[in-house]
Parts: structure tokens; C-alpha cells; sequence
């Protein structure tokens, strides 16, 4: 009763406070990642319990995925001529809020084209909420980042589940977060029922964007609007990671047509374009880490081409896990570059 008490307290004071400027985007991003604001209204939530707690809890998982994962894939990228260069967009198809893995391979794109059918959801402002749905929505951020933070993907449903609760949900929150922690610094958001467009400087001060779709990228599934702005950027850099292998389904054919078609370069795991689609008279194609076939649920896609790819020229060095294991040693990349 007393711990209650005292939330109720804090919550009364908060929302009967002077009227003061509403916290910026790029406040509650750091709010939500668990950094320090200078918003006075968020600085005075981030005194509570609550956010202590979340932030440090996001913290040290943060930390031991930095250590086990990030900073190798960052060097990897660093010393790969076609991801490391400074202009051009990303298209990241079945991605999910994951930015931090298009930014992290990616960093110096221009633009940032994610999908999902996840919703896009809201940020409200934070310093107008009751404490205790402050910290329920925290705990369900969390919670949705689980999974990620201990491997390097998201698993769809369970993560759908825990957006869809509570007032801070859907993508959006998880966008915000991935922006604040890998350095970046919002700068203006627009937030459409099936679409939001974030406009942000990156750790060197670039201006950049980010877009995020929801939509079904099966064929006939109402991708337009997605597939318009990937056109536009083309040709693209495109990225494939923990894709469920869809595009090994004739029901995806349209979406993997497109990103063999519009380009220039594709780094995936083995859920994405089959290998047998990358024609050697159009692609240049290196191969990462080991293959050792799907997990159990996906037995069915097994590719014995691919096996035999590796097993003739075995995978360069890759040093950070990398398809649906999150054991490093069985990372598998496939880096299609367009001749």
C-alpha cells in the first residue's frame, strides 16, 4: 500500500505541474532507451524506481550484446567495401522495428526502408501518464526485447503480444529506442495509421531517415506503398535476416523478384532469397560463417546447393552469429553483390 500511495503521489504531482513544453521525440527515445534526458518533466520520472530499474536492466543487456555481438558485426561491416560506403538506402524487408542491425551493417545509408506487420503504434507524451503505466509499458518494452537482446532477433507473435498492451505501444517505441541507443538524435517524426517517417542525425552528424511500413509483402498483399519508395531509392542495398524463409514460398515471389531486380548488393542469411536464385552470370556471391542447415521448425528448407557451395569454397570468417542460432560458430552469411 505505501509503495502505491507514494506512485500516486509522484503521478498527482506530475500531471498537476505547470504547463511545460511537451517532451521532443528524441526526449522520450532517450527516455525509453534508459539515457540520461534533460527534459525536466522526464528527468522527474527517470527519479523513480521504475525507470532506474529499466535502465538498469537495458544496460547490462545492452552491454553483454555490445561485447558478444554488435561490436564484431560493426567491424565486419567497417571492412566491407559495399556496405561501408556513404550514400544510398537500405531496404530491409520482414525487419520488424529492427533498426539497430540495418544501422549497424548499414550505418552510413541515407535512408532506412523497414517492414513489418507489426503496427506502428505510439509514443505519447510520457510526462502525462500515471507513473504506474509508465512503468507497466517499460516493463513491456522490455519484455518485447528479450529475445533480441539475447540472440539477434525478434520472434513475431511474442512480440506482438507485448505491444500490444498498454498506451506506449506497437514499433515505434522500439524504433525510438534502437535510435537512441546506437547514438543518433531524432530530429522529426510523422506517424501515419500504416506508416511513420523518422528524420535523424546519426552518430557523425549526417542526416538521415528512416521509414517503417506495415504491410503484408505476400503476393496481392498490399505492398505498394513499400515497394513505391524502395523503387525510388533504387538500386538499394538490401538486407534479409530471420525471415521465416517466405521468399522460399511461390507466395512471396513478387517481393523476392523486386529485391533481385532493384539490388546492388544483398547480405542475408539462409531465410532469405533462395540460393539457386542468384544467377552467377549476374551475381557475385561470398559466403560467411558455416552452413549447417535450418533449426528443427524449418527443416523443410533445407538447401542441399548451398551446402555444397560451402562445402567446396568453405565460408570466409565471420565472428558474430547470424541466422536463427545465436551460437557465433554457426553464423551463416551470404553477401550477393550485383556485377
Amino acid at each position: 500500500m505505501p509503495h502505491r500511495f507514494l506512485l500516486l503521489v509522484a503521478s498527482l504531482l506530475i500531471l498537476s505541474s505547470p504547463a511545460r513544453a511537451v517532451p521532443s521525440p528524441d526526449d522520450q527515445a532517450k527516455f525509453l532507451a534508459g539515457l540520461k534526458i534533460k527534459h525536466p518533466g522526464l528527468t522527474q520520472v527517470s527519479q523513480t524506481a521504475g525507470w532506474t530499474a529499466h535502465a538498469a536492466s537495458l544496460e547490462k543487456k545492452w552491454t553483454s550484446m555490445e561485447n558478444r555481438q554488435l561490436a564484431a558485426a560493426r567491424q565486419w561491416a567497417a571492412a566491407n567495401p559495399a556496405l561501408n560506403r556513404g550514400s544510398g538506402a537500405v531496404f530491409y524487408p520482414f525487419s520488424g522495428p529492427d533498426f539497430l542491425y540495418a544501422s549497424t551493417l548499414f550505418p552510413k545509408a541515407s535512408t532506412y526502408i523497414l517492414c513489418g506487420t507489426e503496427p506502428v503504434g505510439s509514443v505519447p507524451d510520457i510526462t502525462r501518464m500515471p507513473l504506474e503505466q509508465v512503468n507497466a509499458d517499460l516493463t513491456n518494452l522490455r519484455t518485447a526485447l528479450d529475445t533480441m537482446l539475447a540472440t539477434h532477433y525478434f520472434i513475431t507473435k511474442d512480440m506482438r503480444a507485448d505491444l500490444s498492451r498498454g498506451t506506449v505501444h506497437g514499433t515505434l517505441p522500439l524504433l525510438y529506442l534502437f535510435l537512441a541507443r546506437t547514438g543518433c538524435i531524432l530530429r522529426q517524426v510523422e506517424v501515419g495509421p500504416t506508416r511513420a517517417r523518422i528524420q535523424f542525425s546519426g552518430r557523425n552528424g549526417k542526416k538521415q531517415t528512416l521509414y517503417y511500413f506495415k504491410t503484408d509483402l505476400s503476393n496481392g498483399g498490399g505492398h505498394g506503398a513499400f515497394l513505391a519508395l524502395c523503387q525510388q531509392h533504387s538500386p538499394g542495398a538490401t538486407l534479409v535476416k530471420s525471415a521465416s524463409y517466405l521468399m522460399h514460398s511461390d507466395e512471396f515471389s513478387s517481393i523476392r523478384n523486386f529485391l533481385l531486380s532493384h539490388s546492388a548488393v544483398i547480405i542475408q542469411d539462409d531465410t532469405g532469397i533462395p540460393y539457386r536464385f542468384f544467377d552467377p552470370g549476374r551475381w557475385n556471391v561470398k559466403l560467411y560463417g558455416t552452413y549447417r542447415g535450418p533449426i528443427d521448425m524449418f527443416q523443410k528448407y533445407h538447401q542441399a546447393d548451398l551446402a555444397a557451395a560451402y562445402a567446396n569454397t568453405p565460408g570466409a570468417r565471420l565472428g558474430f552469429a547470424f541466422g536463427y542460432s545465436s551460437q557465433t560458430s554457426k553464423g551463416v552469411l551470404l553477401q550477393a553483390t550485383r556485377k
